[in-house]
């Protein structure tokens, strides 16, 4: 009798999302309009989300005119995988003095070491406030960054980012920024074909150029008499091309200083962090899709060499490109 492949037998990725009081509702749905698309080639679910509170089950204030009915208690968390904080703006001594209320303090002993941990904008204040972002990097809404920063002086605050991906510890910037977290996981854990077809499925983009910088207000800006979106599609089609500033610059009939300044207002980064992006994600989809050798793939997405892309792989993603592809390649189950 044949074996039943063990990526079938195997449970969904549980998801605890942490209900508190004064939350967002678009932040708490996140996570179950992404991870609740996210399905394997014979369409089995890949993840389970469960919502919880740190009380019994009951009705849990939004910041809405409505409350929300929550079904499970603080006991979840002991099954959990991954738990999830969205925001929440009723934290009191959380957002106050950086200290755990004791209905937090009691639910996070429910939870197993290694449980994955992650935040929505400024549920980073819980995970802070537990300690699990001491000597860390993380973000969080870059409004509330500075405060954030003060309270936490042991983190390390990075408020130009949409997220940041520590490995068992995840930090959203605000509020949408969670969309983009959530489908970096899927990706993360399932690859990229998985997360585009979330993406798809949800109307979203795969992948959001830049950081929070392109969304921060900043008082008499300059006016923007062109844009830096012709000279991203045309870079987009040479990926493979050797290309420098001024090819791009004069896409949009800029002087190479004036694309620098407009491309990182536009973009959240400068060309050339854009352009090594780029060619990442290429490298990723080659590496998943495609059985091209190693040089092969490094060509086509414009590193040159292998070891050059096994660098550029090795820093962004920190595994090589080989180990990606074990991982990831459609013909192996990962994607």
């Amino acid at each position: 009798m044949p074996e039943t492949p063990a990526r079938l037998t195997k449970r969904p990725h549980r998801v605890a999302v942490l209900a508190l009081d004064g939350l967002v509702p678009f932040e708490l749905g996140i996570p179950q309009r992404i991870f609740g698309r996210a399905r394997d080639a014979e369409g089995n679910p890949l993840y389970e989300v469960v919502t919880c509170s740190v009380r019994a089950p009951g009705l849990v204030e939004t910041d809405a005119d409505f409350a929300i009915q929550v079904r499970n208690g603080p006991e979840t968390l002991a099954t959990a995988d991954t738990l999830m904080v969205p925001t929440s703006y009723e934290l009191g001594p959380v957002h106050e003095r950086g200290v755990l209320t004791d209905e937090l303090a009691a639910a996070f002993a429910w939870l197993r070491p290694g449980t994955r941990l992650v935040s929505i904008c400024i549920g980073s204040y819980v995970l802070a406030a537990a300690g699990f972002l001491d000597g860390r990097p993380a973000t969080t809404h870059w409004a509330w960054a500075e405060h954030f920063q003060r309270l936490f002086p042991e983190v390390r605050v990075d408020a130009d980012v949409l997220f940041v991906d520590d490995g068992d510890v995840l930090t959203s910037a605000g509020v949408a920024a969670g969309i983009d977290l959530c489908l970096h996981m899927v990706r993360r854990d399932h690859g990229t074909a998985v997360a585009n077809e979330v993406a798809r499925s949800t109307v979203v983009p795969p992948h959001r150029d830049g950081g929070q910088a392109q969304y921060i207000h900043r008082p008499v800006p300059e006016p923007q008499l062109a844009t830096t979106t012709k000279s991203r599609a045309w870079a987009l089609a040479r990926l493979h091309e050797p290309l420098q500033l001024r090819d791009m610059a004069e896409q949009e009939s800029m002087s190479v200083r004036t694309f620098t300044r407009r491309f990182r207002e536009e973009a959240g980064v400068s060309p050339g962090q854009w352009l090594t992006q780029q060619r990442i994600e290429r490298a990723r989809h080659l590496l998943e899709s495609s059985d091209l050798t190693m040089d092969q793939v490094a060509r086509e997405s414009g590193f040159g060499t292998a070891q050059s892309m096994r660098a550029h792989l090795q820093a962004a993603l920190g595994v090589t490109p080989t180990a990606y592809r074990r991982t990831f390649h459609a013909t192996n189950g990962g994607a």
